[in-house]
């Protein structure tokens, strides 16, 4: 195999082999394997994109979450980019194969020979919709072939399949005209219906389709190119999805727990990150809970007394879990399967901060998927976590099957064990295809 195509679809699983909405995936897993696919923890973007890319565990690169707490300056941050916050090398650092990623994340300035990804300028007064690219003015070129990406669709109310058809446009451009050994494609619109509707949804449904047909246009492309035979197709998801009916405000009930502190400023309430003996990082249904010395047992506490909470982390919880890494909070919690962890710490709603309102996702201290929704009546999003029907993030259950993702190769790799592989195993499959 002189070339290797990951494409990742977010919420494909393997039950979905069987439902006929995906004949083109189906065709690749009956030329090679398929099984279903045992992510990392937590199960959330940044992180199983990390051990993929690396074939490592959370404790070893060190992106722990979605997002970032930096002890030191008192900030979180989420979705950063920067290839640096990586702690150890990923597949084109150690492979002299000409590699491309296109819409993965933290990739930026990574040492791929091409890079696509969204990176907006924000002025005062508006906002440049742009994408870091590697080559320089490599997003140029496919803006010029295929219009602006619309960031809008990507992420928002009005995220649709439209992202990922464009994202598909630019795989065909970057196949033709720079044949990479490895490529890596991000196809996301699955997960903006599984958030907004459920995993079972028709809309789910629909979009399954949509992805398989992507698919199809990239295998066809390297027919085309006469390239087919000489190429695997590997097709893999992040994680699966649980409904889920309602959320856990985590900081709010450490703040009435008097965990947690806030600064009054302009009427508008903040977390006060130096003074708070416990805060939560929150991540779909997983939150990093950073805690002062001393208050551990007390934030613990509160904590497993908390309804939707299913389990607290210490120290040997996240050694088992292999996300021991210094980043990580000292405690972890993991929610009910039919629940998640909300942000909010406020008490009264006109004290929300205004980015509360706003798409805004790197001011928010947490992962925010109401994001997704839009208030008609004031534009703006609304504060209604109920309307939230799917999550994921919780550990995978080999047992019921729960959390479990997806994996299938146009090229027998038998990294399957007991029909489940493991995520930190993709990278064999590059390796051994070279």
């Amino acid at each position: 195999m002189k070339h290797s195509i990951v494409l990742d679809i977010v919420g494909l699983e393997y039950k979905h082999l069987d439902s006929g909405l995906v004949p083109n995936i189906e065709k690749i897993a009956r030329a090679g394997e398929a099984a279903r696919l045992e992510p990392v923890f937590p199960a959330v973007t940044c992180t199983v994109q990390a051990s993929i890319l690396s074939g490592k565990y959370p404790r070893e690169h060190g992106i722990i979450a979605n997002g970032l707490y930096d002890r030191e300056t008192h900030n979180v941050s989420f979705w950063e980019q920067p290839s640096s916050l990586v702690q150890t090398k990923r597949v084109w650092d150690t492979n002299n194969a000409k590699t491309a990623a296109l819409f993965w994340q933290n990739t930026m300035y990574a040492n791929s020979d091409i890079v696509v990804t969204p990176r907006p300028i924000h002025l005062d007064d508006k906002m440049v919709m742009w994408c870091y690219s590697r080559p320089p003015g490599y997003y140029e070129k496919l803006k010029e072939k295929f219009g602006e990406f619309n960031l809008a669709s990507y992420w928002g109310p009005l995220a649709s399949h439209k992202s990922s058809e464009w994202i598909a446009n630019a795989a065909e451009y970057t196949l033709e005209n720079e044949r990479p050994e490895l490529l890596f494609v991000y196809i996301p619109h699955v997960d903006y219906s599984a958030q907004r509707f459920g995993k079972e949804s028709a809309q789910v449904k629909e979009d399954l389709k949509k992805a398989d047909e992507i698919v199809g246009r990239l295998v066809q492309k390297a027919i085309d190119l006469g390239m087919h035979d000489e190429t695997q197709f590997i097709i893999i998801s992040e994680y699966a999805f649980n409904d889920v009916k309602g959320a856990v405000p985590l900081n709010l009930i450490l703040r009435e727990a008097g965990l947690l502190s806030v600064r009054t400023i302009a009427d508008k309430e903040y977390i006060d990150f130096e003074y708070s003996k416990a805060f939560a990082m929150v991540d779909h249904q997983v939150a990093h809970i950073y805690v002062k010395e001393g208050f551990e047992r007390e934030a613990r506490k509160v904590l497993e007394a908390t309804a939707g909470v299913d389990k607290i982390l210490d120290g040997k919880g996240k050694q088992e879990l292999r996300i021991d890494n210094a980043r990580s909070g000292e405690l972890v919690a993991i929610s009910a399967k039919d629940r998640w962890f909300s942000y909010y710490w406020w008490q009264d709603e006109s004290k929300a901060p205004d980015f509360a309102r706003r798409v805004d996702i790197h001011r928010k201290p947490g992962y925010d998927p109401v994001e997704l929704f839009v208030d008609m009546k004031t534009k703006s999003i609304p504060l209604d976590t109920s309307l939230v029907k799917g999550s994921h993030g919780r550990p995978p259950d080999l047992e019921t099957g729960e959390g479990l993702a997806f994996y299938a190769s146009s090229k027998k790799h038998g990294i399957a064990k007991s029909g489940v592989a493991k995520c930190v195993d993709i990278m064999k499959c590059l390796v051994d295809a070279q």
